[in-house]
């Protein structure tokens, strides 16, 4: 399978346009609340919009009671369904997001103007809500690339990684010579990608932020997706490209060379070398053919991203299910964004297999709230704006959804930034709560393939790990049909199940495993997306 055209974009240019979201019919003057919103718990404060609900729309209640919205709410925000006094727990998904900053009654919207934070300490406990996932009814199965190692790729790809962003220029001249039609003789290769970063020296080497990128390289050069290697420096570099790979056990037969610009003549005789060099490897990564594995060979990224009021609701608990599948199987998912589960680690720690592994979350939740008091901020500064016109108010609701992705399964191993992830089951890793950086240390841990769920409509994507883009709600799947792979809003409008989605995206997972691609890979995206977490001071 050889990458997307050189100009990708030029298919889709006669593509149909995608239909706009259909016009809701007027709403009668007096409705019921199963007809506007969705209540997630019967002692809920809120419920949730499954469709912009007009001023003066008068909602009976599950009590029987009646309420008059005061003002319009669009869809996916909060509808009050019952007062809650001034400085009292607002609840949803049975858990406090937050206090009322004013008195507020029944048909109220619930949102910025009148929700604030809840400071309040939770409990914690640790491995007390552990659940035994059901066993599966059958052995499931992908069409992998053996490793001489014994794990499984999903991708074939020639790697380009930088030690410097001095030789980044560099490092896309060569792998621009590969694209188009130059890969069409090799079809069992997926592409040569030239991941470049913004840092490399001005670093101390044994510094926090240096060892950080070090990892994260370190976990690309060594991914089971990699079927060769090319690694391009430029020489005087505090991270030079002989330590991305010193030390680090590469798997045999894995085709690898270095070469610094320096030593090499300068640019031109570098991209002359390079280009080479990878055309040495592609006949012998070309020969590589998929076996059948089983799906406990794969690692599964979960992350999410322009999150919207439907996202704990249709998205994320489905892509929780499909990972208590994978687990289920033997697998590994992998589930990350610090910030964004900041208010719900609760949650987790009574899935933790031990109490050690919950302390060790909660130490990086401790660490994250340094970092983010020292930078003049706390962890309640997200969800960013995009999420709060999308419904979500305060960290502890947008965490309280984000969680969702995790499934049921124990938590049996938190993991820093970039660090392999070795175990099976469900795992944690500490990174920011940014797209590119997040899913960057997911894929540097192993992920061999990632899902990516979004509300308001992300377009990320990623290598040399496929991405999956599944989208919460309908209408951002239907504007943006072109850049999503699955529909999970179906869930609020045409009443599929959790459970129904979560087996469909499961299948999916499968079927990109074995090859088929995502609509990132047609559009030939994630080299840019390539960006590991900086920390620490620049000299």
């Amino acid at each position: 399978m050889s990458t997307a055209p050189h100009h990708p974009l030029l298919p889709l240019a006669t593509a149909p346009s995608a239909p706009g979201t259909p016009a809701e019919p007027p709403l009668p003057r007096v409705v019921d609340l199963a007809d506007v919103a969705l209540l997630l718990r019967p002692a809920d404060d809120v419920a949730v919009t499954t469709r912009q609900v007009p001023s003066g729309t008068t909602v009976r209640l599950p009590d029987g009671s009646e309420a008059t919205t005061r003002s319009t709410l669009p869809r996916g925000h909060k509808l009050a369904v019952r007062p809650v006094a001034t400085g009292v727990e607002v609840r949803k998904y049975g858990q406090s997001i937050g206090r009322a900053k004013r008195d507020v009654a029944p048909g109220d919207h619930v949102h910025t103007h009148n929700l604030g934070m809840d400071d309040g300490a939770r409990e914690y406990e640790f491995g007390t809500a552990r659940t035994p996932l059901p066993a599966p009814e059958r052995r499931r199965t992908f069409q992998g690339y053996r490793r001489s190692d014994g794990r499984w790729g999903t991708r074939n790809y020639v790697g380009i990684l930088t030690s410097v962003n001095c030789s980044a220029s560099t490092a896309r001249m060569i792998a621009d010579q590969f694209r188009g039609p130059v890969l069409d003789a090799y079809p069992h290769v997926d592409g040569v990608v030239a991941l470049t970063h913004d840092t490399g020296c001005g670093l101390v080497p044994t510094s926090e932020g240096a060892q950080v990128t070090l990892r994260t390289l370190r976990g690309y050069a060594s991914h089971v997706n990699m079927a060769g290697l090319l690694v391009v420096g430029l020489g005087c570099e505090m991270l030079p490209a002989a330590s991305v790979l010193d030390g680090l056990e590469l798997r045999e037969g894995l085709p690898v060379r270095t070469l610094t610009i320096q030593d090499t003549g300068g640019i031109r005789a570098t991209v002359r070398a390079g280009v080479a060099a990878i055309t040495e490897m592609l006949p012998e990564i070309d020969a590589l053919r998929r076996e059948e594995a089983p799906a406990s060979e794969l690692v599964l990224g979960l992350n999410c991203g322009g999150s919207d009021g439907f996202s704990g609701i249709t998205a994320n608990p489905a892509l929780g299910h499909a990972s208590d599948l994978l687990v289920a199987q033997g697998g590994t998912s992998i589930l990350a964004e610090t910030p964004e589960v900041f208010g719900a680690e609760h949650l987790l720690l009574r899935r933790a297999v031990s109490e050690a592994v919950g302390r060790r979350l909660l130490d990086r939740i401790d660490w994250w709230q340094g970092y983010a008091a020292a930078g003049g901020g706390t962890l309640d500064n997200n969800p960013s704006p995009g999420n709060k016109a999308g419904g979500l108010t305060t960290i502890l609701e947008k965490s309280l959804g984000a969680v969702a992705k995790a499934g049921t399964a124990d938590l049996v191993a938190v993991h820093e930034y970039a660090e392999p992830v070795t175990e099976r089951g469900m795992t944690f890793m500490d990174t920011p709560g940014y797209d590119p950086v997040s899913v960057t240390g997911i894929v540097a841990g192993g992920a061999n393939v990632v899902v990516f769920t979004t509300g308001r409509g992300s377009v990320l994507g990623c290598k040399p790990a496929p991405s999956i883009k599944v989208a919460t709600n309908s209408d951002t799947y239907r504007r943006m049909r072109e850049d999503m792979d699955l529909d999970a809003g179906r869930i609020v409008e045409t009443g599929l199940s959790v459970e129904e989605v979560g087996d469909e995206l499961f299948e999916k997972i499968l079927a990109v495993a074995s090859g088929e691609q995502t609509v990132s890979e047609e559009l030939d995206l994630g080299s840019d997306e390539f960006v590991p977490w900086q920390l620490g001071a620049v000299t």
